[in-house]
């Protein structure tokens, strides 16, 4: 009997033995993978000097254009004006009930955007007056483009994209789409490109709206192209951050993300281009870098939560190459562009889901929790600035002013002094306006549930909208 039960013993603790095995091989598959820190990659860093707006015309400061979401082709956020600092004073302020998830931009004298509801429409700079509004859709979640007196919207839905007379907002011409699209469009010569759901990249001409070349790519494609010298630069929900000819569509070079261990890393982030590199959040939870020649992997760096928001990144003649960034965490990052170490992060007060923006030395952050918005000093990370309203996207300038975006509002801020010290001082407030509640409903948990098929968020929002309204 003992050597009977013996055998079952040792049958027993060699079955024990495999399991313990197996869930040390299987712990080993599926844990997050660690950062990277790639030496070679990052010696290969291209530092960029810092930039300098156009100096003032007969003591007044030179308007600029943000003609397109992140400001120039590079998606690189950053304005680098003189004087725009706190405290400011209210110039004028625009509210409608719709959500308007990404920012407006700005162009000759006006400002142009398109609301959650799919309602375009163009603002005078100077006063907040609407100047024209057209329907383009019922669900949209992007910013428009202007080129030679033209915009270029793309929708959700109807897919399609439009061309529109920025003066009138006469519609131009129409481009149906397989499938919805969230991807803000970018303007080169005479081709727009934008991504969709679909997974494909798109060039189409901006004469009439056929397309020059279609790639299809690793995933649906919510992020906008960012560009550089003939290429193009976007993120899919496959994981892969791609490298495109702008000019046939042929693909440079694909490189994937880590992942998390249980899945893989989907960019809903629009990437940023800059010092010979590619910066990009990721669904992972990380920031990526990628060299631009080949699509080496230089660092990542992780967060606590989503890295939906599109980097915004910076020299100064007081900063270092940096990108600046905010995660679901909760949290605005400065990485030191190269190699991706903190040099100063800060709570932002809540969720960060939009892309952030600087304008001079001011980081500024919306977050989604509380409905405010924030700017940091680029230095230091000190707060200098606060805005009781805010919900995405934080702020667009045109070199005189700041056009803060709200949950469903835009407010015209103006500095008190041109050369006032740099304090936390909130802006005058907005005159009051009806509020109801707002319909700020976060994704539930700590991020959002990871989707198999393409969904907007601005299409959940969309309908939790009926139940709660209101403006921000």
């Amino acid at each position: 009997m003992w050597r009977e039960h013996r055998r079952v013993a040792i049958g027993l603790i060699a079955a024990l033995v495999i399991a313990v095995a197996a869930v040390i091989v299987a712990y080993e598959e599926l844990k997050r993978p660690s950062d990277i820190h790639n030496e070679k990659a990052i010696d290969n860093f291209k530092p960029e000097k810092p930039k300098e707006l156009p100096k003032p015309v007969h003591g007044k400061p030179k308007t600029v254009n943000w003609p397109v979401f992140g400001f120039n082709p590079a998606r690189t956020r950053y304005l680098p004006a003189t004087g725009i600092r706190p405290p400011f004073k209210l110039i004028w302020h625009y509210t409608e009930r719709p959500l308007l998830e990404f920012p407006p931009v700005y162009a000759a004298g006006k400002l142009f955007a398109v609301n959650n509801n799919g309602l375009a429409f163009a603002l005078d700079s100077d006063t907040g007056k609407v100047l024209w509004e057209r329907q383009v859709g019922t669900l949209n979640a992007s910013s428009p483009a202007y080129h030679k007196g033209r915009i270029y919207i793309v929708n959700l839905v109807p897919g399609h994209i439009v061309k529109l007379d920025a003066q009138t907002g006469k519609i131009i011409w129409k481009h149906k789409l397989p499938d919805r699209a969230e991807s803000s469009p970018l303007v080169i010569g005479t081709s727009v490109y934008f991504g969709c759901e679909n997974g494909f990249l798109y060039s189409l001409s901006t004469r009439n709206g056929h397309i020059r070349w279609k790639t299809e790519l690793g995933g649906p494609i919510k992020a906008a192209p960012a560009y550089r010298k003939g290429v193009l630069y976007v993120g899919d929900y496959g994981g892969d951050m791609n490298a495109v000819e702008a000019k046939n569509g042929q693909i440079v070079w694909q490189t994937g993300s880590l992942g998390t261990g249980v899945s893989g890393g989907e960019f809903y982030s629009t990437p940023a281009v800059a010092d010979g590199r590619v910066y990009a959040g990721n669904n992972d939870d990380r920031v990526y870098s990628f060299d631009l020649s080949d699509g080496e992997l230089a660092w990542t760096h992780s967060t606590g939560g989503y890295v939906y928001s599109g980097p915004t990144v910076a020299t100064t003649q007081n900063t270092p190459p940096t990108v600046y960034i905010g995660s679901f965490d909760g949290n605005i990052y400065a990485l030191n562009a190269k190699n991706g170490e903190t040099r100063w992060s800060h709570s932002a007060g809540g969720q960060v889901i939009g892309s952030l923006s600087a304008v001079g030395n001011i980081v500024y952050v919306a977050e989604f929790t509380n409905g405010t918005t924030n700017g940091y000093s680029m230095r230091t990370g000190k707060q200098v600035f606060h805005y009781k309203t805010g919900a995405y996207t934080p702020v667009i300038s045109d070199g005189r002013r700041i056009y803060l975006v709200g949950y469903s509002s835009i407010n015209a801020l103006e500095p008190v002094h041109a050369h006032a010290k740099s304090r936390i001082a909130p802006a005058h407030p907005a005159p009051a306006v009806r509020r109801l509640a707002p319909a700020r409903v976060a994704p539930p948990g700590r991020t959002p549930a990871r989707r198999s098929a393409p969904h907007s968020r601005a299409g959940e929002v969309a309908r939790a909208r009926h139940a709660k309204r209101g403006t921000g």
